[in-house]
């Protein structure tokens, strides 16, 4: 920090101007400025070109909840680092420095609202805090939002965002795969429906377990979506892939998900679902 900055932030007559950063978004997908007012109240979606962009759990509880009010699901605790795994950095710095970006104590959360009237318990993945991986803490959180849906008699439904299983946490990572799938195994006999909506990305360990095994698979607009990345895959094969392969459209066309839903669209045709999969259990 410069000797002028200090001495700005010092005077406590020095008020915060608008700038370029605070005032414009620009879209990752057609590189266009928009006003960030116009940007957040369009749901965070490029007006120009319908792009979707990434949001976290806060503006998902906010936008798919009837008037925003929920009530957050407490996280168990989970071992941070288990492994004391260390790359350039210590996992726990890497942990440290998630939490103060995003605010958030790890990639996975949980609130209980109603969405068109009707109870639902939505966990959210956040990309941001650490491209959204899946470690022990994520796996945690995932169980305890699915036993809180069981014990409320409410559906579940889950919003994936994530890069895979989380490195630093080795087999522990990739054991919250099989964890999560005897949970949803619990959902299902106490007769409650699991919907999964996949926004981008969603890839990875992620895909190979809880993000698709819902009753009912629903992506956002061009959300990329996978297990491995296409180049791996046609290195692999030795083949070019499909123009738009991996993409939300493209999976839709050959039958890998029910639909693709518009984010303004989204809270009507959730409640629906719930109408549709649960009708006892809304009523």
């Amino acid at each position: 920090m410069s000797w002028l900055d200090r001495v700005r932030n010092a005077l406590p007559f020095t008020a915060k101007r608008d700038t370029a950063d605070n005032l414009w978004h620009k879209c990752r997908q057609c590189q266009q400025m928009v006003f960030v007012k116009e940007w957040e109240d369009n749901l965070n979606v490029c007006p120009r070109c319908d792009h979707h962009d990434r949001i976290g759990a806060k503006e998902r509880f906010a936008q798919l909840f009837d008037g925003g009010l929920h009530e957050l699901i407490a996280a168990p605790a989970a071992p941070e680092d288990p492994l004391k795994f260390r790359d350039t950095k210590k996992y726990v710095d890497r942990i440290k420095a998630a939490r103060a970006q995003t605010g958030d104590r790890d990639a996975y959360q949980n609130a209980f609202g109603r969405i068109s009237g009707q109870g639902a318990v939505i966990g959210v993945q956040d990309f941001a805090f650490m491209g959204g991986s899946m470690g022990v803490a994520v796996g945690e959180a995932f169980v305890a939002g699915v036993e809180a849906a069981i014990k409320r008699g409410v559906p579940y439904i889950a919003i994936t965002a994530a890069g895979g299983a989380r490195m630093q946490e080795g087999t522990l990572s990739l054991m919250q795969m099989p964890r999560a799938t005897v949970a949803l195994q619990r959902l299902r006999r106490a007769g409650l429906p699991y919907v999964v909506l996949l926004t981008d990305p969603t890839t990875g360990g992620v895909t190979a377990s809880y993000a698709m095994l819902g009753d009912v698979q629903i992506s956002e607009p061009n959300a990329l979506i996978g297990f491995a990345g296409q180049r791996v895959i046609e290195n692999t094969i030795r083949e070019k892939l499909p123009e738009g392969f991996q993409r939300a459209e493209y999976l839709l066309d050959h039958g890998m998900i029910d639909m693709v839903v518009h984010r303004k669209e989204l809270p009507a045709t959730l409640g629906r679902l719930i109408g549709y999969l649960a009708p006892e259990k809304a009523a």
